[in-house]
């Protein structure tokens, strides 16, 4: 099942680009690295939730760097 997942993403990562890719111009190459770093970075995250659904989210990873200082604060 979990292929059928990724293979769905694939599908709107590929739809997403070919639908995007051809209304910017050939002079907005900024833009176009831009679109492609997150469109990679997004599908890499997908493919991440898909295969370790229990990995930590961001307010976990905040928690995490913040609880020392926190305990530092109280002293």
């Amino acid at each position: 099942m979990k292929w059928a997942a990724i293979l769905g993403i694939t599908v709107v990562l590929v739809f997403m680009t070919i639908y995007e890719w051809p209304k910017m111009k050939v002079k907005m190459k900024r833009e176009k690295i831009a679109f492609a770093a997150l469109t990679i970075l997004g599908g890499v995250l997908a493919f991440l939730l898909v295969f370790y659904p229990e990995m930590p989210g961001p307010t976990q990873w905040i928690d995490a760097i913040y609880k020392p200082l926190g305990k530092f604060l109280e002293k």
